[in-house]
């Protein structure tokens, strides 16, 4: 397990400091991309065999932060434990390290218990780290990273990932052309470590194979998933997102980075400043969540831990889950072994 320590579970000073070895032999996994139905399937496998949910969302960690990222209700939240939902508020920045921290502590409790513990969602950086495990690297250097952030200003993000290219080439490669976030903390990790992040993110690039494990993803014909997804938005919109949205800006006056730039609450606000047309915000709203679907299952097929269970329209949870359960009879890494 994860170094122990006096700090809160969710604190970022602490996390950083440890380093998280994989999960995979703890739980049973399930992921997907959004709006695949993980959560229904989830449910009523927590329920046959006893377990209990662990969200793998890195947006449902935020308070306040429901609709858009579709949490369970207090109705099925009383019917089953949830956990790893509503840790922070959405003013506030939580990485992957706080994350692992506390999914480590509560999978060690269950197991403890006897109780399977069944981590459900998405987010491929959260799902790596249950996976894989994580080495986070140096703690943030703020003053570099403004430096960094107003160069980029300056000279724009081609300069840096020409920066980046000279010192980490590997990870250049690895890194969206867009993605300042990520170049930006390469280049920290190698000016206070002297070692390219490319080559420490290797210490548990390491996987094992389906059948060793009980990881599964449900995939679905990509039409049917494009209209899962649109209805879902729709939905949203229909529950009161744009209101949601007012009330956390309102109460918190600007959300992290991280939850800021999460998908359906970047559009909206950003509409909220223009006062757009509210048809075309639904429609952008869709557009990025299946482009989001579509990058979700490059990573999937990058884990080489998954076993795709085929799922169609109309979702029948119980087969679904009779297909999981069939799957992990077979597989070395049973149930029992997990309780």
């Amino acid at each position: 397990m994860s170094t122990q320590s006096d700090h809160s579970p969710t604190d970022p000073s602490a996390a950083a400091a440890e380093t998280f070895p994989p999960l995979v032999d703890e739980a049973i996994i399930l992921t997907g991309p959004t709006a695949a139905g993980k959560s229904a399937v989830a449910m009523e496998l927590a329920e046959r065999i006893g377990g209990e949910i662990l969200s793998l969302d890195s947006i449902a960690v935020y308070r306040g932060m429901d609709i858009g990222t579709a949490k369970p209700s207090p109705e099925e939240r009383q019917r089953l434990p949830h956990h790893l939902l509503d840790l922070v508020e959405p003013n506030e920045e939580f990485s992957v390290a706080c994350y692992l921290r506390e999914a480590h502590r509560i999978v060690a409790e269950l197991k403890q218990a006897g109780t399977p513990a069944i981590f459900v969602g998405g987010t491929p950086m959260f799902l790596k780290g249950v996976l894989r495990g994580f080495d986070p690297g140096p703690p943030a250097d703020w003053e570099f990273r403004r430096s960094v952030e107003e160069d980029v200003r300056r000279y724009g993000v081609d300069a840096l990932r020409e920066r980046l290219i000279q010192v980490d080439p590997l990870a250049a490669h690895r890194i969206g052309p867009q993605d300042t976030r990520r170049m930006i903390r390469a280049l920290e990790v190698k000016r206070h470590t002297g070692q390219p992040i490319s080559h420490q993110q290797t210490q548990f690039d390491r996987h094992q194979k389906p059948a060793d494990c009980n990881v599964y993803c449900l995939a679905w014909p990509r039409p049917q998933l494009h209209q899962r997804i649109n209805q879902r938005v729709h939905k949203m919109f229909a529950a009161g997102l744009l209101d949601e949205v007012r009330k956390l800006v309102t109460t918190y006056g600007g959300l992290s980075r991280t939850a800021s730039q999460a998908v359906g609450y970047r559009e909206v606000l950003q509409w909220l400043k223009e006062s757009g047309d509210k048809e075309v915000l639904i429609e952008e709203v869709s557009a990025h969540t299946r482009q989001l679907a579509r990058r979700q299952e490059t990573w999937f097929r990058s884990f080489h831990e998954v076993s795709s269970i085929d799922v169609a329209d109309p979702l029948e949870t119980s087969e679904v889950v009779d297909k999981i359960v069939q799957a992990m009879g077979t597989a070395q890494k049973t149930i029992t072994a997990l309780q």
